[in-house]
């Protein structure tokens, strides 16, 4: 049926009088029964139409654009199909996929080329989507977001650095790690995102709501969100094309600019960094889930592994630090290790609990995040490390 549909095209298709290619030459001459081969998803057919020749200049096809034939051999059908599927893993399984749909056979290679094709114009249909009308509010946040996931790669496609630890480790055994070994083998991809949010006031009980309890004011909410991941370029690179996609949407600086950071130096520095080449007012604030796994390690120091009391006082401490009482959490954490005695052993994530707080406690100022109506976790980069990064290379046998 779909080539009886494009025979039934070519027999009808008219002539035209004068068709001109994209140098204004005048293609004069129409010669009839050219034939192209294209890869649909029923299989593949043959599309006949007429052909505008020019002795100088390459033919012209009319029909195809009417049609909207892609250039390559297979149709849409089949690269909508291998974008989708291969967003979802690997190239093999997407060629797999396809041929279950279809029952076409398209190479892992040809997979890969298809998807990349369709992913051509990404970056420009970025740079030219536009605010949608009344969809940004005068007090609405723009809020920057960045964060590293590791990728394990191929010895020779790790960082410098990286690749002179591995080959300078010396592990106990051969055949497994051993405590504190690392393998060395993976490279940081570093992942940004930009989004904006309607202001949400919260406090800090409403921010550790129960479940049981009564339902706290729902969280801002991220609109137009613009994610970007590289394992090619470094955190530098990632962050100015995260403060471009930002200055594209506030060009004056007009708005409020959040950043929101799981506490990585590095990641600070070069954010602090870029705010002050561009003169844009940052306002740096360390995501609160990072605070609460630090605090859930430095418990397990001072009770058994299970205790129910382990639970309060981890949520007494995540509320004083919610009230801007990171230094007192800081010091009062030290101060019980110190009195019960603890060894350097038993208080190893106490002490670094502790450090955490003091050291990002200039950037966890949450009394004014919830009182501004600022997102205080960092969902958008954690989720987008997953999908963009970890569903895509951190399948079974990828390096």
């Amino acid at each position: 049926m779909c080539q009886d549909h494009f025979n039934m095209r070519a027999a009808n298709e008219t002539r035209l009088c004068a068709v001109a290619d994209s140098e204004a030459v005048t293609h004069g001459t129409v010669e009839a029964g050219h034939q192209r081969p294209l890869a649909t998803i029923f299989g593949e057919v043959e599309v006949e139409r007429l052909a505008y020749r020019h002795r100088r200049h390459q033919n012209l096809y009319p029909a195809d654009g009417v049609l909207d034939l892609p250039i390559e051999r297979h149709s849409h059908g089949l690269r909508r199909i291998a974008a989708v599927e291969s967003s979802r893993g690997s190239f093999e399984e997407a060629g797999d996929a396809i041929s279950r749909a279809t029952g076409q056979q398209v190479a892992k290679r040809q997979v890969e080329a298809l998807a990349a094709r369709a992913s051509f114009d990404v970056e420009e249909f970025y740079a030219t989507r536009t605010t949608v009308n009344g969809e940004v509010g005068d007090d609405d946040v723009l809020v920057i977001s960045a964060d590293g996931k590791g990728i394990v790669m191929r010895p020779d496609a790790l960082r410098p650095a990286t690749a002179k630890a591995a080959a300078a480790a010396t592990n106990k055994l051969a055949c497994r790690l051993s405590k504190g070994e690392k393998r060395n083998r993976k490279r940081l991809a570093e992942v940004g995102a930009v989004y904006e949010l309607t202001p949400v006031v919260r406090s800090p009980a409403d921010v550790l709501a129960s479940k049981h309890g009564d339902d706290p004011p729902p969280a801002p909410k991220a609109r137009s969100k613009w994610v970007t991941a590289s394992v090619v370029e470094d955190a530098a690179a990632v962050i100015v094309k995260v403060f471009d996609e930002a200055e594209r949407r506030d060009p004056d600086h007009s708005r409020r600019w959040v950043a929101l950071v799981d506490g990585n130096n590095h990641q600070i520095e070069r954010i602090e960094a870029e705010a002050r080449a561009r003169e844009a007012d940052v306002t740096i604030v360390v995501d609160f889930i990072h605070v609460l796994e630090y605090l859930w390690g430095a418990v397990w120091c001072f009770f058994p592994e299970g205790d129910a009391a382990a639970e309060a006082w981890v949520r007494d401490r995540a509320l004083a630090v919610l009230e801007g009482n990171a230094r007192e959490v800081a010091a009062g954490i030290r101060r019980r290790a110190t009195t019960m005695g603890l060894s350097k052993q038993k208080r190893t994530k106490a002490d670094p609990c502790a450090t955490y707080l003091i050291n990002k406690a200039s950037y966890l100022d949450y009394p004014q995040a919830l009182a501004e109506g600022w997102p205080a976790a960092s969902g958008v980069i954690e989720g987008t490390c997953r999908y963009l990064v970890a569903d895509r290379m951190d399948v079974t046998g990828a390096r």
